[in-house]
C-alpha cells in the first residue's frame, strides 16, 4: 500500500468533513439499478488507460474544475466521483461543492475497492479525457 505524506492525508481528512461518501458496493447496485447520476474517473491518464468503472468519464483531478461544465452543465446533476482509494475524489468533490454543484458525492474505496469487489471493469477509450 502507497504511504502518503501526512500533510497530504490532513488536507483529504479535512476535504472528507464537507463531503458527502458513498462505497463500491452502493454505486454497483445504484448502476444495476440504472439510477440516473454522472460517474466521473478523477485519476490520471495512465490510471484510465489500464482500466475504469462502466459508465464512466474520464476528467482528471487536475483538470476537473476547469471542465466539468463540458459533462455537467446542471449544478444540481448529481454526480459521484472516484479515483484509486477515495482520497483525490474527496479534494475534487470538495473544490466542485465550492463551485456550486450540490449534489457531489466521492467513492470511498475507489477503483482498487472495485476491482477487489470483483465488480466489471472496463477498458479502451470513453468520455471527455484529460489530453486538452
Amino acid at each position: 500500500m502507497m504511504q502518503h505524506d501526512p500533510k497530504f492525508i490532513e488536507i483529504v481528512k479535512d476535504a472528507k468533513r464537507r463531503v458527502q461518501e458513498t462505497n463500491v458496493q452502493t454505486v454497483k447496485e445504484r448502476m444495476d439499478r440504472g439510477d440516473s447520476f454522472l460517474l466521473i474517473d478523477v485519476r490520471e491518464d495512465h490510471e484510465w488507460q489500464r482500466g475504469r468503472l462502466p459508465r464512466a468519464v474520464h476528467l482528471g483531478k487536475g483538470i476537473i474544475e476547469r471542465d466539468i461544465h463540458l459533462v455537467a452543465a446542471d449544478p444540481n446533476q448529481e454526480i459521484i466521483l472516484y479515483c484509486g482509494g477515495g482520497y483525490r475524489s474527496a479534494l475534487a468533490a470538495d473544490n466542485l461543492q465550492k463551485m456550486g454543484y450540490k449534489k457531489v458525492i466521492s467513492m470511498d474505496g475507489g477503483f482498487k475497492g472495485w476491482k477487489e469487489a470483483g465488480y466489471p471493469i472496463a477498458r479502451g477509450d470513453a468520455g471527455p479525457s484529460s489530453s486538452r
